[in-house]
């Protein structure tokens, strides 16, 4: 079934004390899907289960973010997490805590509209 891309959104999150990736990761897609809604599903009537969610998430050190537990964070559709380089840590050399930057996307597909609308 082909689909269509119907929004992307990109999230940042951090944890600045704790090296935490993983709250780092979960905060970058909270950030993410803060900045979206979706009133489509109400206005043609569409199930959420229709949708497809995927989500690519970057940090410095990916081996330290479960993906699978992320996905328990996204409210609706049928949610793929994967995991890449990227990110940002930034050291602080006089208390040697190092403050840890994750990126987010978030994309939502759903089924081809086309023929299915009609503008009046």
């Amino acid at each position: 079934m082909m689909e269509q891309r119907v929004i992307i959104e990109m999230g940042m999150g951090n944890d600045l004390h704790g090296m935490d990736y993983q709250k780092a990761a979960r905060r970058a897609i909270e950030d993410a899907i803060r900045h979206s809604t979706l009133p489509i599903f109400q206005s043609i009537d569409l199930s959420h289960t229709e949708m497809r969610v995927q989500v690519t998430v970057a940090a410095q050190e990916p081996d330290k973010i479960d993906a699978e537990a992320l996905k328990s964070g996204l409210p609706r559709g049928r949610a793929e997490v994967s995991v890449v380089a990227g990110g940002l840590n930034i050291p602080n050399e006089e208390t040697g805590d190092t403050a840890v930057v994750v990126t987010a996307a978030v994309e939502a597909f759903l089924p081809s509209q086309v023929g299915k609308w009609v503008q009046t």
